[in-house]
């Protein structure tokens, strides 16, 4: 009896735990911008309000250098950023969401789809522009950055 109730106390938890986890997920995918990368396709999916707003290739970090992984929220916006630590390189349209780490417009669109960058996401200026309003619109609160394998 007691192997028992160990065993359907130990469902009732897992339960619990995939509903919680099943409803936090939907509550974030229904309200605000999600900004989905997946690193080993070198993708993006953006939806806003629970919907697909857009899919985009990007460049994540090449060899020797580091994309992080994990979820946040951006902290500033600069329409124009320049890298003090990579030559003064322009970094157009970017959303900082750890450090100096950010999604940016990249004039190198012929990389965009394999590893290219310092470690920063870089999209295809349209998009990053596109992205760039929505997150004006929407507010960093409301805005979730989402980095994976």
């Amino acid at each position: 009896m007691k192997k028992l109730t160990a065993l359907l106390a130990g469902l009732l938890v897992m339960v619990m735990v995939f509903t919680g986890e099943t409803l936090a997920n939907t509550k974030a995918k229904q309200s605000g911008v999600n900004i989905r990368i997946d690193i080993s396709n070198q993708s993006m999916v953006v939806d806003v309000d629970g919907r697909t707003y857009g899919r985009w290739k990007v460049s994540t970090a090449r060899d020797g250098y580091y994309t992080p992984r994990g979820a946040w929220r951006p902290f500033m916006l600069k329409k124009m950023h320049y890298s003090r630590k990579y030559d003064n390189s322009p970094m157009p349209h970017s959303i900082f969401f750890l450090g100096g780490y950010a999604i940016h417009a990249t004039n190198y669109t012929k990389s965009l789809g394999r590893p290219a960058s310092h470690g920063c996401i870089r999209l295809h200026p349209r998009n990053a522009a596109k992205l760039y309003s929505l997150v004006q619109k929407h507010g960093m609160k409301s805005t979730r950055v989402i980095i994976t394998n």
